[in-house]
């Protein structure tokens, strides 16, 4: 048995319910010398002797003096002497008397001796056993005490690391706030500058345009101002028809270099999908090119290649859709003739 199993047992000891192997097994225990089932033996002792003082008196039924007054008297005989068993085991208390026995008169002087030094080392031992059990608790409780400082320690610890930790995180939410922030900018800022990089595309595709413009004007003005000076040159007048009375224009052409220079102004502004075309009549109109208005319902146009301009007569100009066609199709807004 354990010495819990031991100690939990001690009250059972106490009243005498105990088998025989377990009260042996307890009175060996108590033998060993142990402090603290002694102690509860004699408390558990002390408050079994005054059970009976507990109980409520009970008044003994008015039959039972008529009943024992009428038993048989038992008979003068003594009945023969039976041996006695072997006992099982001690009784409760009786290994004291075992273990110490009662000192007679007729004991001798060593023997009181014997016995006086054998209660002075019981004495003392019970004194070593409590000196050491109090030393075991006091240094113990010097323990615990140690632990709990500990514990506290490392709960103090812990507060300060998660108020720490508050704090850091608290930080690291301004931090992404902050570089949030900084992202939306920067996102801007890249649109911003996307779109300068297309407005920029823009204003060189504008200004390419412009100086292919200003090129290409440069190369006219100098076509124009070479047929201006040859004597060679023609010129045809073109007046507005009712479509645009107010419309006009000339073309100057070198018979030598069959090229021509168209400069007409006050046209009307041409629908979507619509251009001027220019005829040359012969026998039949003959397509000497498209074109459109500048800003100021102005045109020039370039003609490279006139045909045989001795057997052209008259010149007109109609509105055509987009891209011009093989013959006249629309109505007439310039016409006129050599």
């Amino acid at each position: 048995m354990t010495h819990e199993e031991l100690e939990e047992a001690v009250p059972l000891y106490a009243i005498g319910a105990l088998e025989r192997s377990e009260r042996q097994a307890i009175e060996a225990h108590l033998l060993s010398g142990c402090a603290a089932c002694h102690a509860a033996l004699k408390d558990y002792q002390t408050v079994a002797s005054l059970l009976p003082f507990g109980l409520t008196p009970a008044t003994p039924p008015n039959t039972l003096k008529a009943k024992i007054l009428m038993a048989p008297a038992s008979t003068t005989s003594q009945p023969e002497t039976e041996q006695p068993g072997p006992r099982s085991s001690l009784e409760p208390g009786e290994w004291m008397n075992h273990l110490f026995p009662p000192i007679t008169p007729a004991r001798s002087l060593p023997f009181r001796i014997a016995m006086g030094f054998a209660a002075f080392v019981v004495v003392v031992g019970g004194g070593y056993l409590a000196w050491m059990n109090y030393t075991q608790t006091a240094q113990r409780s010097g323990e615990i005490q140690q632990l709990q400082a500990a514990v506290q320690r490392e709960t103090s610890r812990a507060s300060s690391l998660q108020s720490e930790l508050r704090q850091r995180e608290q930080t690291l939410d301004s931090l992404k706030t902050d570089l949030d922030q900084r992202t939306t900018e920067v996102a801007e800022l890249r649109d911003q500058l996307l779109q300068r990089e297309a407005e920029l595309d823009d204003a060189h595709q504008q200004l390419t345009q412009h100086d292919s413009s200003l090129q290409r004007l440069a190369q006219q003005s100098e076509t124009f101002v070479g047929l201006f000076k040859n004597p060679t040159s023609k010129v045809v007048l073109l007046s507005g028809s009712d479509m645009a009375k107010s419309a006009g224009a000339f073309l100057l052409i070198d018979p030598a270099s069959k090229k021509a220079w168209l400069y007409a102004f006050n046209l009307p502004a041409l629908p979507n999908g619509k251009v001027y075309q220019l005829w040359a009549i012969d026998d039949k109109p003959v397509s000497a090119g498209v074109f459109g208005l500048d800003a100021g319902q102005k045109a020039r146009m370039l003609i490279k290649n006139m045909g045989e301009f001795p057997r052209m007569k008259k010149f007109a100009v109609t509105v055509e859709p987009d891209g011009g066609r093989p013959e006249p199709s629309g109505a007439i807004y310039l016409i006129g003739q050599i």
